[in-house]
């Protein structure tokens, strides 16, 4: 679980698996770091809530997160890899849903665990 990791540590695994994500194209790691630790940060703090359930109030606070900088990332520009960043804290990193059958991903998404 993320508890055992450091920022430290997930930070250098995001660098290293940042080309590979469909949302990298043509954009830069430093860009999408803020994004990552807020979704990581997050998923310690809110464990055992779903994506769906807290989506709305990662919005919200993603609006108000200082970490972004002075660009005004907007929420959907970054929001998948906060979801990336989250799903890897709150224990779904195995998961990688563009990877898995549509069946898994509904299964999974009803609460169900991986195979």
């Amino acid at each position: 679980m993320a508890e055992d990791r450091t920022w430290m540590e997930e930070d250098l695994r995001w660098e290293q698996e940042f080309p590979s994500r469909p949302y990298a194209a043509g954009r830069s790691y430093e860009e999408f770091r803020p994004a990552y630790r807020y979704g990581y940060e997050s998923g310690l703090h809110h464990m055992g809530r779903r994506w769906e359930e807290a989506e709305e109030d990662l919005r919200t606070g993603w609006d108000r997160f200082e970490g972004k900088g002075p660009s005004g990332s907007m929420w959907e520009d970054f929001k998948d890899a906060v979801r990336d960043a989250w799903d890897r804290a709150t224990g779904h990193h195995a998961l990688d849903a563009d990877k898995m059958s549509e069946t898994e991903v509904d299964r999974l998404s009803r609460g169900g665990r991986p195979r």
